[in-house]
């Protein structure tokens, strides 16, 4: 026993199997229990001396097992996982003397783990060939047999193809068909779209059934199910697929009639288009029951998807011709296309209820088309008058109410936690939740306005219990964040590296240097860093302040001289009360306590600055404590001036780029829209070092720092909350590349930049701009955030933010379907005034263009339909309109143009 203890210890993992072998039961238990202690022993280890044991601890470990679950329980324990190469082969080596029964239990319960890879495949496939027993087939088996078929693929320069690798392994079979019963596909079964590919997985699958190992029938029916029930759409897609490539008989789609109805009606938009697809063909066989049809094609009818929908009228119009006495159950069906937001649709159903309506017998079917046709638009009301005459009802004319949210008030910032209890509870929760965090950025990872206003709450109440409750604080603190990383390694650089930091690494360097974790190094390490290059971007000089804070913080409670910290928010926003700064300031003086130079700075930055008669008494009263400091807050109070004055952009509407020289005008800067700020001497003067930044002259610069920035920005809305305008133009270029390039999470910021109590104006509008126009979804729906919060305080200009956007636009700086689904997405939260303003600015530039920008009819259909609803009143005649209305063909660009005329008082009826 001592000789395996002693190779354990010297990680000779070679030299375990026989040494284990040599034991006998009563060896191995006491062994065991040697080991189990080695392994708690090795969890405090310094990870390179952890690494050179955990092979050889957890080949011993498994061989001295004498259960089958304590011993899959070590092999798949996570603290002895981390190898470079699969030791499973020396724990087979150990495990040769076992009874084969003993082995195929093994392979049992080790199959049923989660996290199985391709090495824990070979693994079972090892135990079950030794046990003689079949091979279990668990889900976790199936993904780490999909990770070894993935990386069989492609294996030096040589690339297998799939079908033939499924063929070589004898568990294919088995293991292929549990695909078709798990909850989710593993994700190595990749899949492309590409219907005749002879080398993914579906036609793998299927090259098993010609084979005769799988049965064709019964997965046509589990791919059946599998699409009724839903699912994630790349799985869905694979199913599909597969059902695509093995063919259902005319028996087995008369059998499964009322699935395809509902994939029909609720699947995803491939499976939708399927299941309609094999509805034509059983109509034109005869075994589409009428009263089906009609059932099926109101809920198809009720999607959004526009291919969907005109194919399921076509095939309305071809039942109706077959038959036109069904047309009092069939054209009920056909109504439901009037509520579609598509002009077409509305007017290919309308002509086929013009064509049969004739044809109907029954009254109550004409009242119930006249009742779903009201509610179509000016565009067709001439037609719906003249074919239902007294039946249509005038809508009566109601007055619009513009819905917006309530414009958010600023929240009080509670008082920072009184006891030592409150206070580590909530710090712990911080740090814990952002313990994970690593140089990667991650979206799942946000700071909120809570995340800023619980760092100020918790930053400001170490620093007040420091000074009281020291010692209790330090002890319940290194209690409460045991096995925290940083509490048992120290610092990690990228913690103190300003082009990375968020919140809680700020809190995290107060905690570590109250509990006496700070080195010298990484002080030297901040305080080399503190002063930003001149060349450094928006996101490391904002991130620096707040490190700056935090280090002086850190220092200031070593010394235990602060009773509290002067840039404490008043607000949510980050704003600070002038009159709390000055009565704060007054009790600094009284207890002779000097000010930090960075909290003093960011207090200032804070500062609510109002003009009038309260700005000057704020500034009064701070002059009045006789102080520099007082003296610099009324200096501050008086001069009212932005951090970094934002000058104005020259860009105007020039000629659409083509696609040949777009890249020209990218390098030449030709594209950029983007916004210079002025210099601030006074903060280069009086400030701090981390904020010089901050008042040097800042020139466009679209470059891409790849920092941490965006998806922990909580802290720079609330660094400058006074200054939205200077904010927006030095973050402008992350909203170019969201938009110009799919930079993602970059407009996370915008919401909270909204709120600020500062001044909007251009910076503001031209960042809500490039926003609105973010290629991914969550980031446009942040954007509409901010265009409702801006809305709801009157501080939006609709027809400023439409100018800009047009110009985006003509730069290639937006795409037009993007904007329109944003804007699209403001209307329908019932904001259609305050978007039809934005487009009614936007439509001119673009209408203008010689050849149509892609998405100008989606804009139009978002126009026509805020026009529709809130009327035109206020909104001059939109250049252009008119004469695209008027233009030959049927496009959406000319139908919606036409409908948006008929909007207008003085358009066509």
């Amino acid at each position: 026993m001592n000789q395996l203890l002693t190779a354990v210890r010297e990680g000779r993992h070679h030299e375990v199997p026989p040494l284990v072998l040599a034991l006998d039961r009563p060896g191995r238990r006491a062994a065991l229990a040697e080991l189990k202690e080695l392994r708690k022993e090795a969890r405090g280890w310094d990870w390179r001396r952890r690494d050179r044991v955990r092979k050889a601890l957890l080949v011993a470990g498994a061989g001295c097992q004498t259960g089958t679950a304590a011993c899959a329980a070590w092999i798949g324990g996570r603290d002895l996982r981390d190898w470079t190469r699969s030791p499973y082969p020396l724990i087979l080596a150990a495990l040769k003397d076992r009874d084969p029964a003993w082995l195929g239990d093994l392979a049992q319960r080790f199959a049923g783990r989660a996290a199985l890879s391709d090495a824990e495949y070979v693994f079972v496939g090892e135990l079950t060939r030794t046990a003689g027993v079949p091979l279990p087939v668990t889900d976790h088996l199936v993904v780490g047999w999909t990770e070894l078929v993935s990386a069989a693929r492609w294996r030096g320069r040589t690339h297998r193809p799939l079908a033939e690798i499924l063929r070589a392994d004898p568990h294919s079979a088995a293991l292929a068909a549990r695909l078709f019963e798990m909850p989710e596909l593993p994700p190595q079964v990749d899949f492309s779209d590409a219907p005749d590919s002879r080398d993914h997985w579906p036609a793998a699958v299927c090259a098993l059934v010609d084979d005769g190992a799988l049965d064709r029938a019964r997965l046509v029916e589990r791919c059946v199910t599998r699409l009724l029930r839903g699912g994630r759409s790349v799985d869905l897609r694979f199913f599909l697929a597969v059902l695509v490539r093995l063919g259902a008989t005319d028996e087995e789609e008369e059998r499964h009639l009322r699935d395809w109805t509902a994939m029909a009606a609720d699947g995803i938009a491939p499976v939708a288009s399927h299941a309609q697809q094999v509805l034509v063909r059983l109509d034109e066989r005869g075994a589409l029951p009428t009263g089906v049809l009609a059932e099926v094609s109101g809920a198809v009818l009720f999607r959004q998807e526009k291919k969907l929908v005109r194919a399921q009228l076509t095939l309305l119009g071809k039942a109706l011709r077959r038959d036109p006495a069904a047309a009092d159950e069939l054209l009920v069906a056909v109504a439901e296309a009037f509520g579609h937001e598509a002009v077409d649709v509305q007017e290919r159903a309308l002509k086929l209820v013009a064509r049969y309506l004739p044809r109907t017998t029954v009254p109550e079917t004409r009242e119930r088309l006249a009742s779903a046709a009201e509610p179509l638009g000016p565009l067709h009301r001439e037609t719906v008058t003249a074919l239902f005459g007294d039946l249509v009802e005038p809508e009566p004319a109601e007055a619009y109410e513009e819905f917006l949210p309530p414009a958010p008030e600023p929240r009080p910032l509670e008082p920072a936690p009184g006891t030592v209890a409150e206070l580590v509870e909530e710090v712990a929760a911080r740090v814990k939740a952002h313990a994970s965090e690593r140089w990667i950025p991650s979206s799942a990872v946000l700071d909120t306005a809570a995340g800023i206003t619980g760092f100020e709450r918790s930053l400001d109440g170490l620093v007040r219990l420091a000074r009281t409750d020291r010692e209790e604080l330090t002890g319940a603190l290194r209690e409460a964040l045991a096995g925290v990383h940083f509490v048992e390694h120290g610092l990690s650089p990228y913690m103190v590296d300003p082009r990375g930091v968020s919140t809680s690494h700020g809190l995290s360097v107060v905690v570590a240097s109250l509990l006496g974790l700070v080195s010298e190094r990484d002080r030297s390490a901040w305080w080399a860093m503190a002063a930003v290059p001149g060349g450094a971007c928006a996101h490391s000089a904002l991130n620096g302040v707040l490190l700056d804070r935090a280090w002086e913080a850190a220092e200031a409670m070593e010394s235990g001289r602060l009773p509290f910290l002067l840039a404490t928010p008043t607000w949510h926003t980050g704003a600070l009360d002038a009159a709390e700064l000055v009565e704060r300031l007054r009790v600094y003086r009284e207890s002779g306590a000097v000010p930090g130079p960075a909290d003093f700075a960011q207090a200032l930055l804070r500062v609510r600055r109002c003009g009038g008669p309260e700005g000057d008494g704020s500034a009064a009263a701070a002059e009045a404590l006789g102080t520099a400091e007082g003296d610099r807050l009324a200096a501050w109070l008086r001069a009212d001036e932005p951090v970094a004055p934002v000058l104005r952009h020259p860009a105007t509407a020039v000629s659409r780029p083509s696609a040949a020289n777009w890249w020209q005008r990218s390098a030449t800067g030709a594209r950029q829209v983007l916004l210079a700020t002025r210099e601030r001497a006074v903060i280069r003067r009086d400030f701090p070092p981390a904020f010089h930044w901050l008042g040097r002259a800042q020139l466009p610069q679209a470059r891409q720092c790849y920092h941490w920035g965006p998806e922990r920005s909580s802290h720079w809305t609330a660094t400058l909350p006074e200054d939205p305008e200077t904010l927006a133009a030095w973050l402008l270029p992350d909203l170019l590349f969201a938009a110009d390039e799919g930079q993602r999470g970059a407009v996370g910021f915008l919401p909270a930049l909204a709120e600020s109590t500062g001044v909007t104006g251009g910076a503001t509008h031209l960042a809500l701009a490039y926003a609105l126009g973010a290629r991914h979804q969550e980031d446009r729906t942040a954007a509409v955030d901010a265009l409702l919060v801006l809305a709801g305080r009157d501080r939006l200009d609709g027809a400023l933010l439409g100018r800009e956007l047009a110009i985006l636009v003509d730069r290639d700086l937006v795409k037009v379907n993007r904007t329109a689904d944003a804007l699209g997405t403001a209307a329908d939260t019932g904001a259609h005034r305050t978007v039809l303003a934005v487009l009614a600015a936007m439509l001119p530039g673009l209408l203008a263009y010689e050849k149509r920008p892609r998405g100008l009819g989606d804009l139009l259909s978002v126009a026509a339909g805020c026009a529709e609803r809130c009327g035109t009143g206020g909104i001059g005649p939109i250049a252009g309109l008119a004469e695209t209305a008027g233009r030959k063909g049927s496009s959406q660009t000319v139908r919606q143009a036409a409908r948006l005329l008929a909007a207008f008082p003085d358009g066509p009826a």
